[in-house]
């Protein structure tokens, strides 16, 4: 009797419900688990409290004073384990902001392009 590997697990943050929702479906018909979280001070709060999550895909532009940039350093900082993708149609990321083996994606972004930076950042771990 063989058991199911489990399926890595991605959180997704993202402000706007609407792409939030649409990278979520995005996320888990690719065949991954998925949290959610609305922005970064939510975000920072699920990873404390959840082990496991081997992925984050979070746009820059959020509210509440911790933007994707912030977040990703901090990512990076707490959990060097944890695969970042940045994602933005507005913000440009400057050298430095994407941490090392993090992705960045310009929206708007086809599922083949998030789902390949999720993928590169899992190889990379």
């Amino acid at each position: 009797m063989s058991e199911a590997l489990p399926r890595p697990t991605v959180l997704v943050v993202e402000d706007d419900a609407f792409t939030r929702h649409a990278a979520v479906a995005m996320v888990e018909d690719a065949g991954y688990a998925v949290r959610e979280a609305s922005n970064g001070n939510e975000a920072i709060r699920l990873l404390d409290r959840e082990v496991g999550i081997r992925a984050v895909v979070t746009d820059i532009d959020m509210p509440f004073g911790i933007d994707g940039i912030k977040l990703a350093a901090c990512i990076h900082r707490r959990w060097p384990e944890i695969g970042i993708v940045i994602t933005s149609g507005k913000v440009r990321p400057k050298d430095g902001d994407v941490p090392a083996q993090g992705r960045f994606v310009r929206k708007p972004y086809t599922e083949e392009q998030v789902i390949g930076a999720i993928r590169a950042v899992l190889a990379g771990r």
